[in-house]
């Protein structure tokens, strides 16, 4: 009787590991069978997802029961910690999955929803996003500065900053806009720090006298101060590239029907208003895309 290669059997049972450690994104109708769905959202990112007195809150949370509610199935969370690009997170969270876990989620919230960033080509000409489906913008990002009207007058225009400190999140488009555009004037006004809740403590401690963030973000903590006394500003941001730009969502190239039934839900959810009811619970600013406005 001829033996059995142990090398051969070792390399067998290393492929079954390997293959049971990985979960794959499923179809619409094994979520439906399976009375689950799987929906990925950002850790520590209020107003949006985030765990308070052990309680998961924010807007995409509050989205994702709205969605499983709709399909009629159970909602189980994934929650990701942000890598340094929005192609990694889509790799390591929903077609492929990191290496030290190699499960993933269904469909994947706050995903940027834009043509051109969907057909990015790589060097050799090969669709970067070819693996996922983009879809369902529900709504529109745009960035925002908050200020103590008791050191700032009014902010019309970025050249404030020249003479006023203004917080910003580390390694944001901010900071890197703060501390580059017009020469580099405003550099040694921008004060870093590790996330926007903490830009904002600085200013109403008199440590900086404005903030510069996520719209939504800065309108959410906005409504735990006085306004009168911390204002939004209305200016523009020259030289900052895209001014505003749509979040949508995403699933598994392979899963498009899944794609489709959510995609009925969210337009459901922004055209009768139940969208920003959401962000209004929040007390984030809600702008409708113009995909709904074109529509019309």
């Amino acid at each position: 009787m001829k033996k059995s290669n142990p090398y051969l059997l070792f390399f067998a049972f290393s492929c079954c590991l390997l293959l049971c450690a990985t979960a794959f994104s499923r179809s619409y109708d094994d979520i439906i069978e399976s009375d689950e769905i799987v929906i990925a959202v950002y850790s520590d990112f209020q107003p949006f997802s985030y765990i308070e007195n052990e309680k998961e809150k924010g807007i995409d949370v509050d989205l994702a029961h709205a969605i499983a509610k709709k399909l009629g199935v159970k909602l189980r969370l994934r929650w990701m910690t942000a890598d340094e690009n929005v192609d990694d997170d889509l790799r390591n969270n929903l077609w492929k999955g990191h290496f030290l876990n190699r499960t993933v989620a269904d469909l994947m919230l706050r995903v940027p929803y834009d043509k051109a960033y969907s057909l990015l080509r790589d060097d050799i000409g090969e669709l970067v996003h070819q693996h996922v489906h983009m879809f369902a913008p529900f709504h529109t990002e745009s960035w925002k500065i908050i200020f103590n009207s008791k050191k700032i007058e009014s902010v019309e225009t970025m050249a404030v900053f020249q003479y006023h400190d203004i917080g910003v999140e580390v390694d944001s488009i901010p900071q890197f806009y703060l501390t580059s555009a017009f020469q580099g004037r405003m550099r040694d006004r921008a004060k870093q720090y590790p996330t926007i809740i903490e830009a904002i403590n600085a200013m109403t401690e008199s440590k900086v006298d404005a903030v510069m963030g996520l719209s939504s973000q800065i309108s959410h903590y906005q409504g735990e101060l006085a306004k009168d006394e911390y204002p939004l500003a209305t200016n523009a941001f020259p030289m900052i590239g895209r001014q505003q730009w749509d979040i949508g969502m995403a699933v598994k190239a392979d899963y498009r029907q899944l794609g489709y039934a959510v995609g009925d839900i969210v337009d459901n959810m922004v055209k009768t208003g139940a969208m920003h009811a959401i962000f209004a619970k929040y007390n984030a600013t809600y702008k409708i895309p113009d995909l709904y406005k074109t529509a019309e």
